[in-house]
Order: C-alpha cells, then structure tokens, then sequence
C-alpha cells in the first residue's frame, strides 16, 4: 500500500493519507480565494478514513462556491489548511486535501479547473479539457476507477 504524506508550514501537524486521492481540482470560487489569499485552491479529495492526523487542529466554518458550506481544518499554531469537509460531501465521508500540503504534491495536478466564472482574467486555461464555469458532473468527470472506490468504501 502507497502511503502519501505532507505537513503544515510549522511542522506541528503531520498527516497520511493511505490511498490515492479520487480525484484533484482547482477551484476559482470567490470563496476558495477569500479562504487562500490567492487565485484558486487545488484540492485532492479522498476518503476520511484515509486520513491519518499527527497534531493540533482546530476548524472553522466557512462558505463554498457552491453555497452549501464547509468545515475547514488548520493547524493551531500557523494556521495552515490542511483539508475540509463540503457539507455537501459529508454523506459519503469525503474530504477535499489541501494538495500543496502533500509533500509530493506534484503527483497529483489539477484534472479539473471549477468556478472558472470567477478565475482571474490573467490566468490562461487555453487548451485545458475540464473547465467548468460552476460545479461539474462527477460520474462524466472522474475516472470511472475513483467512481468505484467510493461507492465501495460507502456500501
């Protein structure tokens, strides 16, 4: 079994994640980049039992693009955001990683832009297949395999 791990800026919370994540996303929500102080978040979701937390966190509530809402986790000492659960997701106990948090990180690019409405006029997408002014549809958009995964680990 492949075991992916990452950090906080501080080094306080350290984690694993025991299974490859479902699928990775860049969100340009209005949200995402109130939340970042940046253009998007790129996000990894996977399954919460696949998360395994060494430290201090604490959550906040917080809005989505979406307009569900979400649950986001930070370390309690720099204050960085390890991953969150969209109100939305929680029936089928998936949460969105914050990918840049992974120590490999780059193993996993975005395989969606969403919220592309919103993303800054100087960020060029050109040629990029999954954009998606809002949300998109996961059974067209995740592969088939990650799918499956989630159905099996909720049964």
């Amino acid at each position: 079994m492949t075991v992916y791990s990452g950090s906080c800026a501080c080094g306080q919370v350290n984690y694993s994640i025991s299974a490859k994540p479902y699928f990775t996303q860049a969100c340009h929500c209005k949200d995402c980049k109130k939340s970042t102080g940046s253009s998007y978040v790129i996000h990894s979701m996977i399954h919460e039992d696949d998360l395994s937390i060494d430290g201090e966190v604490d959550s906040t509530d917080l809005p989505t693009g979406s307009g569900a809402g979400q649950k986001a986790y930070f370390c309690t000492k720099c204050g960085v955001y390890i991953y969150c659960r969209y109100k939305i997701a929680e029936p089928e106990k998936r949460i969105a990683l914050r990918t840049k948090t992974l120590n490999d990180h780059n193993r996993f690019p975005p395989e969606a832009h969403i919220f592309v409405k919103d993303k800054d006029p100087w960020i060029n997408l050109q040629g990029f297949k999954n954009c998606f002014d809002t949300m998109y549809d996961r059974e067209k958009i995740w592969p088939k395999k990650s799918i499956l995964r989630l159905k099996e680990r909720n049964s």
